[in-house]
């Protein structure tokens, strides 16, 4: 599914840049969307733009682990779903730092979806966004990357709290024998 996001964003990448005039809003639907092309050297909203090769490795750590988490932990439907748009739309990104010009580590993301009063992004910033929402809603409504491990987890623990009973259990019943034979040797003349 990733591979399949970073290539539908590159796709409307390449027709923005064929298609649109740079810096200039064009309408889309109506005052909600314009269609404005740019080049964003910095990561979020232009931050770091000073230092595209910082953001271009940053980028490419997170997708390394993303890749591993995802391969190690998860076997949910759901997070599967959530990683791969932000595998998918870190792709896309990393595409364009990697291969665009100035040149590798230095690419501009190319950026024309325009809301009001909100920075131009791309189809890949949305997948990230979106995969990011839905792990924290995931996290949030407590289902686990990993249904069979989170089960295993909770069997273990009924166990553990089974056998502290019976230990529990076991400990009062001595100390009742315990005072039993207290009593006995305190007041023999009554258990005869």
């Amino acid at each position: 599914m990733g591979v399949l996001l970073a290539v539908v964003d590159q796709l409307t990448k390449n027709w923005a840049v064929s298609n649109l005039p740079e810096l200039d809003p064009q309408p889309f639907l109506g005052e909600i969307l314009h269609l404005t092309l740019l080049y964003n050297s910095g990561a979020a909203w232009g931050m770091g733009s000073e230092i595209t090769p910082v953001v271009t490795g940053l980028q490419i750590a997170i997708v390394i682990g993303v890749i591993v988490f995802a391969v190690r932990s998860v076997r949910s439907l759901w997070y599967t779903l959530a990683l791969g748009l932000i595998l998918g739309g870190a792709l896309g990104n990393i595409h364009d730092r990697l291969l665009r010009p100035p040149g590798p580590f230095h690419g501009a993301v190319v950026d024309f979806l325009e809301l009001p009063h909100w920075p131009v992004f791309n189809v890949a910033d949305m997948a990230v966004v979106g995969g990011a929402i839905l792990v924290v809603l995931l996290g949030v409504i407590g289902l686990p990357a990993d249904p069979a491990e989170a089960e295993e987890r909770a069997r273990a623990e009924a166990e553990d709290t089974a056998g502290a009973e019976d230990t529990t259990g076991a400990d009062d019943s001595a100390r009742a024998d315990d005072i039993a034979r207290a009593d006995d040797v305190e007041h023999p003349e009554e258990t005869r």
